[in-house]
């Protein structure tokens, strides 16, 4: 198995633990360490593996709005993730988290599919 193949499978079994374990986690992505909380994951049209995440700290590229803007969310490729580690910090989203979205077309996994014991939402970080 190659190291990028394997690096991706990585990449995508702990994205699907975060999902499943309302998880945020930490990844470098296009070499910016990025927080994290997964909340879709799938394949778009052209079967790329992508990831639908609330961003709400670290470093962006297009620049990150304050925790709980409804503009932190990011739609992202699963093998551009790297050094993914799942973290205790409290679960974050948004408020337009039920927005439509359009970067994932086959859904795998949904965050909605597997309820918090407490509530989730968080507007200010931890």
């Amino acid at each position: 198995m190659s190291g990028s193949v394997q690096a991706l499978e990585q990449a995508h079994t702990q994205v699907r633990a975060a999902i499943i374990h309302r998880r945020p986690i930490a990844a470098l992505y296009r070499e910016r360490r990025r927080l994290l909380c997964p909340h879709l994951l799938g394949w778009n049209k052209h079967r790329r593996l992508l990831v639908l995440c609330y961003q709400y700290g670290g470093d962006s590229e297009s620049g990150l709005n304050p925790a709980g803007a409804p503009d932190n969310w990011r739609c992202l490729a699963v093998e551009h993730l790297s050094q993914v580690e799942l973290l205790d910090d409290s679960w974050q989203t948004a408020e337009n988290h039920s927005r439509p979205q359009r970067c994932i077309e086959e859904v795998e996994l949904d965050v909605d599919d597997y309820p918090a014991a407490v509530s989730t939402y968080s507007a200010t970080p931890p």
